[in-house]
């Protein structure tokens, strides 16, 4: 879908990015359609999966989740069942928000957000608790300096 979005789809998009609460007279307004047209292309983009979905950004320090972490972890198992129950098990762990096969030294990342390094402990128990896993290294976060940007259009 993504060489089919035209100017004014980057326009919507671009504005859902920054602000998704407001309301379609107002969105409209802002990328200069007509709430129908709008509606029109709101429905396509999320027909397509352009759009997945609308969510409320949390400060992680106010709502209590102040603790970020990476894994990384490397494992000598490739196949497609040990994939899937891999991604089935991290998928059932809450703080793990974000799970990436990457290039490398390691196989996968996990971003984890918990409360603190209780809760971290808690969760490494759990991730490593039911699969074969040749290594898992974590990383601390001291500090988010750019987080939950909007993607580029």
């Amino acid at each position: 879908m993504a060489e089919k979005l035209d100017e004014m789809d980057r326009r919507i998009l671009r504005a859902l990015q920054i602000e998704s609460s407001r309301s379609q007279r107002a969105l409209a307004e802002d990328v200069g359609l007509s709430q129908n047209a709008l509606w029109r292309r709101l429905k396509a983009l999320e027909t397509s999966g352009v759009i997945k979905g609308y969510t409320a950004r949390l400060d992680r320090e106010a709502a209590g989740a102040s603790l970020v972490v990476f894994s990384m972890v490397k494992t000598r198992r490739h196949s497609a069942d040990w994939l899937r129950s891999f991604r089935a098990h991290l998928e059932s762990i809450p703080e793990v928000v974000s799970l990436y096969r990457i290039s490398g030294d390691f196989d996968y990342m996990l971003k984890i957000v918990t409360h603190d390094i209780a809760g971290f402990d808690r969760v490494y128990q759990r991730v490593t608790e039911k699969l074969e896993l040749e290594a898992v290294t974590s990383y601390f976060a001291m500090e988010a300096m750019i987080e939950d940007r909007p993607i580029p259009l």
